[in-house]
């Protein structure tokens, strides 16, 4: 009894220096601990994103069917500047960590600013092509005229202001190498306060300010996103992070900057191809009907809820390969990466458990039509058999891109998502009939051959010689 209490204890105890971010040192003592106090930050800041996202979402509604459809037709086109701001981001943090591991904190902070200054130049171009050729965007995404006519500020706003994605991004990242993941936790939750404060009264006016509607969205989360970049810029210039910036380092380096291009060319292929892939299968799911697609859609938010805290560990991974590697530790850098998958993969499968027994009940809680608590269902459950591989296969994966080795991950998922998940989903769905379940075995069938192919290539050890 007395041992529980001090293990509780001992958790509160972590879990406060982890959200303080007191712990920085991770290339000695526990490795289970070090995975603790990295992951714990990182799984909070995703679930910021997500109760923002549900918030947002819930406050358009009520605008109009036209504004949710705007939404979904801008975020399609910022897709693209999350592939480039995420690739940028894998090579900020696994630079950035090989730096710190090194106890070369000049070289982090130089190659912090080479990523503020390629995200401000990309974020630039897309600006300008917002504001220029709002309408023209939606239209090309399929809106209708009277869609255009109320929503064309929506996307103005927020493809013009796209530089605070683009810095929230790579400056979080470059924390997240640096192991201070508790500074970009605080960073989002500022972000993503301020937009829940400030949506209401931009879309449907509170007192001088007038009611915008949908455009009101993109206002208060540009907003919130911008005063979120200020507080970053303000730590990386008078704060206490590791990465410290002075005036005289904000000058451009090739040389470091090239690098950078060079190995988030990899992690904007892994993006652009993972998403690339579940909008196909998004495509043959709209063959069986809109209460099947519901019940998808549904299941999958359900799913991307639950998968925080692996991504949280996977991203922690991540920052402990590349600080282990650059302090030449390259054994306790392998350690790490199957302890962590070990957490992420017990914490899936009790995931699984739960998917598999109250899967209806899950499903009911969001729409009670029988078709979509059907397929829900069947969807959270035929996934879910691969839970165990996917926890495990996400840690790996993020691994090597920790590492630096953008590539290996890049042609992992070419092969298991484009040539396997895509043909087999198409041929047992349509060509055999199988119908929705045929998707939802192929979605399975290729996480665990990743997890696999991962794991199979991780042992190989090549990633230990990647330099960056």
């Amino acid at each position: 009894m007395q041992s529980n209490k001090i293990s509780l204890k001992q958790f509160i105890q972590y879990f406060k220096i982890a959200i303080t971010g007191k712990e920085q040192e991770f290339t000695s003592g526990s490795i289970r601990k070090a995975v603790f106090m990295l992951s714990i930050p990182m799984i909070l800041e995703m679930l910021m994103e997500s109760i923002f996202a549900i918030v947002d979402i819930m406050y358009v509604s009520q605008v109009s069917v036209n504004a949710v459809a705007t939404i979904g037709l801008t975020e399609s086109v910022i897709t693209l500047v999350y592939a480039v701001a995420i690739g940028l981001s894998m090579a900020a943090t696994a630079i950035v960590a090989r730096r710190v591991g090194e106890k070369d904190f000049k070289g982090a902070s130089n190659a912090a600013v080479q990523v503020i200054f390629l995200g401000v130049f990309v974020a630039a171009i897309i600006s300008v092509i917002g504001i220029i050729y709002p309408k023209e965007i939606l239209g090309l995404m399929g809106g209708e005229p009277d869609l255009i006519a109320e929503g064309y500020g929506y996307t103005k706003v927020l493809l013009g202001g796209n530089v605070t994605i683009m810095l929230l991004f790579l400056i979080n990242a470059v924390f997240r190498g640096a192991g201070d993941a508790s500074v970009a936790m605080w960073t989002l939750v500022l972000s993503n306060g301020l937009n829940i404060i400030l949506d209401p009264m931009f879309i449907f006016g509170f007192g001088p300010i007038p009611a915008f509607g949908v455009e009101g969205a993109a206002i208060a989360t540009t907003i919130g996103r911008g005063t979120a970049v200020l507080f970053q810029l303000g730590i990386l210039f008078f704060g206490y992070s590791k990465i410290k910036i002075a005036t005289k380092d904000l000058v451009l380096q090739i040389g470091v900057m090239l690098n950078l291009i060079k190995v988030s060319l990899g992690g904007i292929g892994q993006f652009l191809i993972g998403t690339s892939s579940w909008v196909f299968l998004m495509r043959i799911m709209s063959e069986f009907g809109s209460e099947v697609l519901a019940g998808y859609t549904i299941a999958i938010r359900v799913m991307m809820f639950t998968l925080m805290p692996a991504w949280g560990m996977s991203n922690a991974a991540a920052t402990l390969v590349g600080q282990n590697l650059g302090a030449q530790k390259p054994g306790r850098a392998e350690k790490s990466v199957w302890k962590t998958g070990k957490y992420s993969a017990i914490f899936m499968g009790l995931v699984s458990i739960i998917y598999l027994v109250f899967a209806p009940q899950i499903i009911i809680l969001f729409n009670d039509a029988p078709d979509v608590v059907k397929y829900g269902s069947l969807c959270l459950r035929v996934i879910a058999a691969g839970y165990l591989f996917y926890g495990y296969g996400m840690v790996v994966i993020n691994a090597f891109n920790g590492a630096g080795d953008t590539k290996t991950p890049t042609y992992i998922n070419f092969v298991c998502f484009w040539l396997l998940q895509l043909p087999f989903a198409y041929f047992m769905a349509i060509t055999l009939g199988f119908g929705p379940v045929g998707v939802f075995w192929a979605i399975t069938i290729a996480e665990i051959l990743i997890a696999i192919i991962a794991i199979i290539l991780f042992k190989k050890g090549n990633w230990k010689r990647v330099e960056v």
